[in-house]
Parts: C-alpha cells; structure tokens; sequence
C-alpha cells in the first residue's frame, strides 16, 4: 500500500462492507431448463448492489474501454475517489459473438458486467455453478448441514508457510 492509495483503500474496504448482494433479476430464455430461462444478474443489479456504499465513501466507478476490435471488446473499471486517487481494476476482455452492433454491444455489457463484479468482489448466489455440479453433488450439498463446516477455509487445501515467512 503506498499513500498515493491508502485514502481509497481505506474508503473501498468500508464500502464493500456495505455492498449489498447481487441478486438475480433477469433471465436468460435462449438457455432454458424445465420451461425457465436461467437467472442471472444484469449490469444494473451489478450497479445497484454496490453503487449506494461506493458513493457513501467517496468512490466513483468508471468504466472505459480500449481497443475495441472486430473480435470483441475490452472494458477496464477504475475506483476514482474524491480525494483524487483511484485504482485501476485491470482490463477485462470479452469476444464478441457477432461482429455486428448487437454482438458487439452485447459483449459490451457482458464485459462491463464481468468487470465490475470482479473488481468488487461480487458473487450472485450460485453463478450457474449448481448447473456444473452432478445430481449426487446436489444432493449433498443440500443434507449438509451448516454445522458441519467450521468456515469456508475448511475446504481449502493446507499450505505450509516458507520459511522466509516464518521470520516476520
């Protein structure tokens, strides 16, 4: 952390406190299961589970693109905050479908959607990852039982630390 960022670090950390979640509220029709298209988040959920808690600490979100090209576009969200400094999210590519205005809009909103999510750490509920999964998954997943599990680090695979780190 250097102090050209540490007033929008500090501002950012207590905005996502405040994010609220990114519910479902569209639906996809070309990729229907048993009659229903499938949920997901639209930009404006994006926008409207953060925007509220970045505005309340001073942060903007800008979202420019760059080199936008017959195969698809590329869309970078930077955290511009009032005291001048910002943080720049990397760029985030997404192929176009079509090289025609709608493919390329299309993917435009994909990307900025993708994005924002990304630099702010949202997630929706389940992102189709229960399509990925096999019915005994599912149906494991659905008898265990939230005492079962301590945390979510439960699951991640133990690491020792090297010993340059055991000296700090």
């Amino acid at each position: 952390m250097t102090e050209k960022t540490l007033g929008i670090a500090k501002a950012f950390v207590e905005a996502q406190k405040e994010f609220n979640p990114a519910i479902k509220n569209a639906s996809n029709d070309f990729y229907k299961k048993n009659g229903k298209g499938s949920a997901y988040v639209d930009l404006s959920g994006c926008y409207e589970a953060v925007m509220t808690a970045l505005h309340k600490y001073g942060i903007a979100v800008i979202q420019k693109t760059h080199d936008v090209d017959s195969h698809g576009v590329k869309v970078e969200t930077i955290f511009m905050h009032e005291s001048g400094e910002q943080i720049s999210c990397g760029i985030f590519y997404m192929p176009a479908g079509k090289q025609d205005p709608h493919g390329v809009m299309g993917a435009l909103t994909y990307a900025r959607r993708g994005s924002l999510m990304a630099a702010c750490g949202l997630a929706p509920e389940d992102d189709d990852g229960n399509s990925a999964m096999s019915d005994e998954q599912k149906a494991a997943r659905k008898q265990e039982q939230p005492s079962q599990k301590k945390s979510m680090a439960d699951d991640l695979p133990q690491r020792k630390a090297p010993e340059e780190a055991k000296k700090f």
